[in-house]
């Protein structure tokens, strides 16, 4: 069993930014791929990066590349997500989860460990 807990939320203006953690627990998670999806109040989770395991392939969704970097610590696993040039619409919860495959995937059912979510708000 995987036990996920993120960190790193917090109020921030528009155009800073935020460095998200995702602590991994119960057994290593280096062969896990890994997400980050994000929930608006209101709205449908949705993805916002992922991570592959072992070789560390990434992709995003649009709305976040070329602002959003997601990394990984296998030795310590850690998954982040380094956050720039934040806009208000980045206002969500959001969460880490890791699914048994080492294939990268955008596809949230195909996650079986979620960690709580951690909040990130973003102010005009």
């Amino acid at each position: 069993q995987v036990q996920l807990v993120e960190s790193g939320g917090g109020l921030v203006q528009a155009g800073g930014s935020l460095r998200l953690s995702c602590a991994g627990s119960g057994r290593s998670i280096s062969r896990n791929a890994m997400g980050w999806f994000r929930q608006a109040p209101g709205k449908e989770r949705e993805f916002v990066a992922t991570i592959s395991g072992l070789s560390g392939m990434t992709s995003y969704a649009d709305s976040v590349l070329d602002r959003f970097t997601i990394s990984r610590d296998n030795g310590r696993d850690m998954l982040y997500l380094q956050m720039t040039s934040l806009k208000v619409e980045d206002t969500a919860v959001y969460y880490c989860a890791a699914r048994s495959s080492v294939a990268a995937s955008s596809y949230l059912r195909s996650y079986e460990y979620w960690g709580q979510g951690t909040q990130v708000t973003v102010s005009s």
